[in-house]
């Protein structure tokens, strides 16, 4: 029978090697909010002059725009973040429904609605009104200027009046997306994305405190966190060295990732229980090997599944869940390991050196003699 218990220590080694360089980076700044969380204004643009991007930085500095930070996509097309920039004309209502007074107008080339932070204000042509909030806002606006190839934008704005002073310059802009998120909206998803994370570690620790009792409920959440910092340390990685930026639906990755986890957790400290039972007397590091021998090869084809249909929606998906989805690639493949490696072996870890804390107390406990 091959013996996993026994090289428990490789696989702790394994695992600092993995989370230590990442929360190094994380330490140091790497990791790289969207809009959404920094609030401002994010919008593609390919001129018809083709500029650089340092040509276009001057241009937004000479506009008052020095905060602007541009990079070169495919295709030509350039991404520009700045201050929020007014997507809606100074006298324009906001569409009547429940938003927060921060709100933030995005324009998608599709029309298709983008997870957004709730209280985001749409702008999304569509060959006919229709009765929604989106296009209410189009409707109270004057005329949109088209733009070739891209997303009209109402006249009369902010942002209209700086794309027709880039387009002085550079020629015909065309725009595919843009998208404004006020600062008071990037604030409170970074308070909720915080909550939710905590809350949902306190309820599975809760959970499996009552279902298998202390030890195994702290060996999951050890493994749990094992398996966020994981994440959040590849991603500052590559928010330090690629600029890769993490949105709001990394959140739901997270969450998603942390569900993923426990579940594949929970097979194999059912199987250990009953173990206990079945091979009652027997030392609990063997216990603990039988059980993950017998639940390994559940576990690995059933992450196997979930990992090559990521991996095709990485590869062949739309661009705009790419970031949810190397999230929760990453997370599957950590949350497999760490069920298996960390969370199993940290029990016998504890339980072993609980056993020799026992018996040094023993040795070391006085004997009383006999009374007469």
């Amino acid at each position: 029978m091959y013996d996993i218990v026994g090289k428990r220590n490789w696989y702790f080694a394994f695992s600092a090697l993995i989370t230590i360089p990442g929360l190094i980076f994380i330490l140091i700044g790497g990791l790289k909010p969207s809009v959404d969380f920094t609030g401002g204004t994010v919008w593609q643009v390919r001129f018809a002059d083709r500029p650089s991007a340092a040509e276009v930085r001057t241009a937004l500095v000479a506009l008052d725009h020095p905060e602007a930070e541009i990079r070169t996509l495919e295709d030509g097309f350039l991404e520009i973040r700045t201050e929020p920039i007014g997507l809606l004309p100074p006298q324009t209502p906001l569409p009547s429904v429940s938003f927060a007074p921060s709100a933030s107008a995005e324009a998608s080339p599709t029309g298709s609605p983008t997870p957004t932070p709730a209280a985001s204000a749409r702008t999304t042509p569509s060959p006919t009104p229709s009765p929604t909030p989106a296009a209410s806002e189009s409707a109270s606006s004057p005329a949109a200027s088209p733009s070739p190839g891209g997303v009209p934008t109402p006249q009369n704005t902010e942002f209209d009046d700086l794309k027709t002073a880039l387009e002085e310059q550079f020629g015909q802009a065309e725009t595919p997306s843009v998208t404004t998120v006020g600062p008071l909206i990037g604030a409170e998803l970074i308070r909720s994305s915080v909550i939710l994370i905590a809350v949902g570690e306190l309820f599975i620790l809760g959970y499996l405190w009552i279902r298998f009792g202390f030890r195994f409920g702290t060996a999951a959440i050890v493994a749990l966190l094992h398996d966020v910092i994981v994440v959040v340390g590849i991603f500052a990685m590559l928010g330090f060295f690629f600029g890769v930026e993490f949105d709001a639906l990394f959140v739901t990755a997270l969450l998603t990732i942390i569900g993923f986890s426990v579940h594949d957790t929970i097979v194999v400290f059912d199987r250990i229980r009953e173990n206990r039972i079945r091979h009652a007397g027997e030392p609990f590091g063997a216990i603990v090997n039988h059980s993950i021998l017998q639940t390994i090869g559940r576990s690995i084809n059933t992450s196997l599944t979930v990992v090559v249909t990521l991996a095709a929606l990485l590869l062949l998906g739309p661009v705009t869940i790419r970031t949810f989805t190397l999230a929760l690639l990453i997370g599957v493949i950590s949350g497999t390991y760490s069920s298996i490696f960390n969370a199993s072996q940290l029990l016998v870890a504890w339980y072993e050196w609980d056993a020799q804390r026992k018996a040094r107390a023993g040795l070391a406990k006085p004997v009383r003699p006999l009374s007469r």
